[in-house]
């Protein structure tokens, strides 16, 4: 190759490793040409319209991969589960099986199973490609269920425009977002949640959970059927609807899509479909991940490829989605999943412990991608710091365009924990919260659903603690509340206004949602005390709840008209002594004084000449400060000497206060 892949000349540092990568690129080419030939991708990632049940004109036809199996039978509510001839596969090449019913065997609604036997063993199984499970609310069990409904679903809406799309993510899950204690449904989410989104200034909604998984607790993480979105939310179409009615709001849906490993459930999931332990996964000890309970795939299986290419076709047709947010990227992308590594050096990406089937695989998830939907969101959950991870496959990357900014959710949590207020750095602050790789598209965020499960904390629950539960009413006064509400608003917007080309929230996080999450099982005695969101408590303005959700919507509101992350951050100023922060970008001026007690009067900053009008003060009463900023008044830059082609702008700023200017040009005097 005469030059090296885009990656490394933007990054000589990966220049040592310039065969590693350029073989990994060679991986995915000759790959993508055993599997797709001289088709598409996505042709060849179309078996879910051949596995699995279909109803044809007049008939039912199901077929199901099963290598291992001697004999399969197709038993349900429509025979009283029992083993007859008439419901017998027929054996085809490659492992496949098939089954022609007439049109009066299977009805809508039906549950079914398939009776599997291989030597030596029988079982009930669910098959791999069936696309909605049910569980019995008496016994427990799940089946899955014949679903043909007399009227298929009709969109009524254009899918978003994503071109030069800058995604403001408001992350959800069905299940937890209404404030009953009970599961959510896709139709309440899409009442009751989806107009919060839309006046929040959301452009983007992450669903989680969607993927049918046995175990509610899991948070949608132990998937047992990858192509059955969850039942336990409502139906299919329900779900159609609530995308739909997000398309017609020109907001984006992605969903968290689970290809990183599986649920070792045998009865629902694929653990010991056709008595082959490896049939899916890996038959020898990486079979089990060891941190996660659960089956890791064998990525460099045909089969497996095809299964989950699929998958993903299935999401982006099927029901529309916009892009996925992939989990457990960095588990996927190495034999120890990370867990060995602390990433301190370039020798841990290329050492030879790589899972390279793992690697070919996201990287040929993500061309096609974007050969379906171009534009579409693919955003890798790693906290490895991968390089390359968010660059196009051809440039040497793995090809997904956003890559999560993990580390700053942790270093947030290390300041609040570790150091007092007057000892914040605010040089490292500004550092860690703008140092990106520069070829690479991140989503930034405070904190996400991870830091808002039991045994962890929300930024606002370390700041504030139990004082929440006496002193949130707008006129109690409590001076630890008072720094909470103030550091929360700071934290959040800094984040956000660094944020490399994307930002992301959790639903309820925006305004101070009180206490963790923790999903009803064993231990707290199945309640869904904090299974839930309150959203009652934003929406009561005598509350401060409503005064954090104020300043969350003007400030994802202002960043979405200012559309800033097409640009980079300009630094203007940080000053360990005064605890301040100020830096430039598309235009916006922002300036914070992290400092407990000082506020300074005539704070000089050394900008761009022109006047200065304030689009957002963190300290405005509305949204639960002081009112110590006038926001009315307007700033105009006086020449300063020592400043050279700057000038100085001269600002009162109260202490523990974000406030965010806009520059106009002032015309000149002929």
């Amino acid at each position: 190759m005469a030059n090296p892949p885009r990656l490394i000349q933007n990054d000589p540092w990966l220049e040592p490793y310039t065969d590693v990568i350029i073989k990994r690129m060679d991986n995915t080419l000759e790959r993508e040409r055993q599997l797709a030939g001289k088709s598409t991708l996505q042709s060849f990632a179309s078996g879910h319209l051949w596995f699995g049940l279909h109803r044809q004109k007049k008939s039912w036809i199901m077929r199901e991969w099963a290598p291992h199996a001697t004999e399969i039978f197709l038993t349900g509510t429509f025979n009283n589960w029992q083993i007859e001839e008439k419901y017998r596969f027929i054996r085809l090449e490659h492992g496949n099986w098939e089954i022609l019913l007439d049109e009066g065997s299977l009805t809508h609604g039906d549950r079914y199973k398939l009776l599997i036997r291989w030597d030596g063993g029988e079982g009930n199984r669910i098959p791999a490609w069936c696309t909605r499970v049910v569980q019995d609310p008496e016994t427990h069990i799940f089946d899955a269920q014949v679903w043909s409904p007399a009227q298929p679903f009709q969109w009524k809406n254009r899918l978003p425009e994503l071109e030069n799309f800058q995604p403001l993510i408001y992350e959800g899950h069905i299940g937890m977002a209404t404030e009953e204690y009970k599961v959510g449904s896709y139709s309440e989410f899409r009442e009751k949640v989806l107009p919060h989104v839309l006046r929040g200034g959301y452009n983007t909604l992450q669903l989680m959970a969607i993927q049918e998984h046995p175990y509610y607790g899991s948070f949608g993480y132990h998937v047992s059927n990858f192509f059955a979105a969850s039942s336990r939310f409502g139906t299919p179409e329900e779900l159609k609807e609530l995308i739909d009615e997000a398309h017609g709001h020109g907001i984006a849906v992605i969903m968290d899509i689970v290809h990183s490993h599986a649920v070792k459930n045998e009865n629902e999931g694929l653990g010991l479909l056709d008595g082959d332990p490896a049939q899916f996964f890996h038959g020898n000890h990486r079979r089990e991940h060891v941190a996660w309970d659960s089956l890791c795939f064998d990525y460099g299986k045909n089969e497996v490829s095809h299964f989950l290419l699929s998958n993903v076709n299935y999401w982006l047709t099927e029901f529309r989605f916009d892009g996925f947010r992939f989990d457990g990227v960095t588990s996927m992308l190495f034999y120890d999943h990370g867990l060995e590594r602390d990433f301190t050096s370039y020798d841990f990406y290329f050492d030879g412990g790589q899972d390279e089937d793992a690697i070919t695989y996201l990287s040929l998830a993500n061309k096609m991608i974007q050969e379906i939907r171009p534009g579409a969101l693919s955003i890798a959950e790693d906290m490895s710091g991968y390089p390359g991870l968010a660059v196009p496959v051809e440039n040497g990357g793995l090809g997904f365009n956003y890559r999560l900014a993990m580390g700053t959710p942790d270093y947030w949590i290390k300041t609040i924990k570790e150091k007092a207020d007057e000892a914040w750095n605010v040089s490292e602050i500004f550092h860690e919260l703008t140092s990106k790789r520069a070829d690479e598209k991140t989503v930034g965020y405070a904190e996400s659903h991870d830091q808002a499960l039991v045994g962890d904390k929300t930024i606002i629950f370390r700041l504030i603690d139990k004082e929440m539960y006496w002193h949130m009413n707008r006129d109690s006064t409590n001076l630890v509340v008072d720094r909470g509400i103030a550091l929360h608003k700071m934290i959040r917007l800094i984040t956000a206004a660094t944020a490399g080309n994307a930002y992301l929230n959790f639903m309820g996080n925006e305004f101070g949602h009180p206490e963790w999450i923790d999903f009803p099982r064993e231990g707290n005695e199945w309640s869904y005390q904090y299974a839930r969101r309150q959203w009652s408590l934003v929406e009561n303005q005598k509350l401060r709840y409503s005064q954090l959700g104020n300043f969350d919507m003007e400030m994802i509101h202002m960043l979405a008209r200012a559309g800033i992350y097409n640009t980079s951050c300009k630094h203007v100023k940080t000053d360990q002594g005064d605890l301040i922060i100020a830096f430039e970008r598309k235009g916006l001026l922002f300036v914070f004084n992290f400092h407990p007690h000082n506020s300074y009067t005539g704070y000089g900053l050394a900008v761009d000449a022109g006047k200065y009008n304030t689009l957002l003060c963190s300290d405005q009463r509305e949204f639960g400060g002081f009112g110590r900023y006038d926001s009315s008044i307007s700033h105009r830059t006086t020449p300063e000497r020592s400043f050279g082609l700057k000038q100085n702008l001269k600002l009162y700023l109260p202490s523990r206060t974000a406030v965010v200017l806009q520059r106009k040009d002032i015309p000149r005097v002929r």
